[in-house]
């Protein structure tokens, strides 16, 4: 039985993209910070919309409340993947970049 891992492939156009091998299967993300940012607003949204959905019900505004604290910092996260995707840090082996 295979076992489980994952490959990350930075191409020079700026693509991004990271594959899990799971056994005979693959799940490949292309461009894994605008998945992240799309995963992220997805998120938000239902945060916000269950959140005021519960303030229909008396008994639910509270969690209403809460969720809507959690979308409000999730808000905070979007330009943190952002500046993520454009500011990277790579280490170079030694010898590679003495001049």
């Amino acid at each position: 039985m295979k076992h489980a891992h994952v490959e990350h492939t930075h191409e020079r156009d700026g693509a991004d993209d990271v594959t899990i091998y799971l056994g005979h299967e693959e799940l490949t993300i292309r461009r894994r910070y605008e998945a992240l940012s799309m995963l992220n607003d997805l998120l938000i949204g239902i945060w916000f919309l269950v959140g005021s959905i519960a303030f229909f019900y008396p008994e639910w505004k509270d969690a209403g409340i809460w969720l809507f604290v959690i979308g409000s910092a999730q808000l905070m996260v979007r330009p943190g993947i952002r500046l993520a995707q454009r500011i990277h840090l790579r280490r170079f082996p030694p010898g590679q970049w003495e001049m």
